[in-house]
């Protein structure tokens, strides 16, 4: 039996001071969110273990993530951050993925005033870096930079990349065309995978399942089961509804598939993409 694994959830403390994003206007998840208030949404839903990904562009985060993930049993690995443009990116890296707990880093791409920061020269060496030491780039984007991501692709074929929260679709809001063919073509290559998260804080705030099943069908399409990664998001997920009601909704969209390829949707992929290949396993 393959565990279950969401792969894609998050802590912070607020008084730490470096989430710029986090709010009061984001009422429901402006306070501290730790290990013990995620357990009984994993012990509720058969989850063995999570991938904690970072919030804040700071390796004073990393460093406190990868603290937590250490204390915490049922995190199995960290996504962590670091500065890509930076002169020693690449020695930077190779320090950070001495620690076996790290199996990722992610830029907050969403969030730079530069549409082309993907496209750079410079970071070529951060990039590189990362296939060298088995690490998963997880790409924050928002449809725009899709494109753009060809660009890295074609330069690092050896990168493992994971497209967060399936590049942020606007759902139900207008012209998805863009979104759908540019997705299309992220997915023709075959070291690249795609989270099926974050998609509840993107759609109306009275969705329902089938406001989501075009999207998600486009990416079985595209990524096939076997390339697609179920995730919490949370606790941003709160603002759209919560952790039972979304991991239901998931398996309701999963439903199609057989039990195998919902194994790998909701554990198989995350282990083969995030922990194996740091000598990880993870019991049911």
């Amino acid at each position: 039996m393959t565990p279950r694994i969401d792969a894609h959830q998050h802590f912070w403390r607020i008084a730490r001071g470096d989430y710029s994003w986090l709010t009061p206007a984001l009422g429901a998840i402006y306070r501290d969110f730790n290990p013990e208030d995620l357990a009984p949404h994993l012990a509720a839903h058969g989850i063995a273990a999570t991938i904690l990904v970072q919030a804040a562009p700071t390796h004073a985060e990393t460093a406190f993530l990868l603290d937590l993930a250490d204390k915490t049993a049922f995190v199995a690995g960290v996504v962590g951050w670091t500065e890509f443009a930076a002169p020693a990116a690449d020695a930077t890296i190779a320090r950070l993925a001495a620690d076996p707990l790290l199996v990722g880093l992610r830029p907050m791409v969403q969030d730079m005033d530069d549409d082309d920061w993907l496209m750079r020269a410079e970071l070529a060496p951060a990039f590189d870096a990362m296939a060298a030491h088995q690490l998963v780039f997880d790409a924050l984007l928002k449809p725009r930079h899709l494109r753009r991501l060809i660009a890295v692709l074609e330069r690092h074929p050896q990168l493992r990349v994971v497209v967060d929260h399936a590049a942020k679709p606007a759902i139900g809001s207008g012209d998805d065309s863009a979104w759908r063919s540019d997705v299309a073509a992220v997915a023709q290559f075959s070291n690249v995978a795609c989270k099926l998260s974050g998609l509840v804080t993107e759609a109306p705030s009275n969705w329902t399942v089938d406001d989501l099943r075009p999207y998600v069908e486009h990416l079985l399409i595209c990524f096939g089961a076997e390339r697609l990664i179920w995730g919490s998001d949370w606790p941003v997920v709160n603002l759209a509804a919560d952790y039972r009601r979304w991991i239901s909704t998931a398996e309701q969209l999963m439903a199609g598939l057989d039990v195998s390829a919902q194994s790998l949707v909701f554990g198989g992929n995350a282990i083969g993409v995030y922990l194996s290949d740091r000598g990880k396993t993870i019991a049911c």
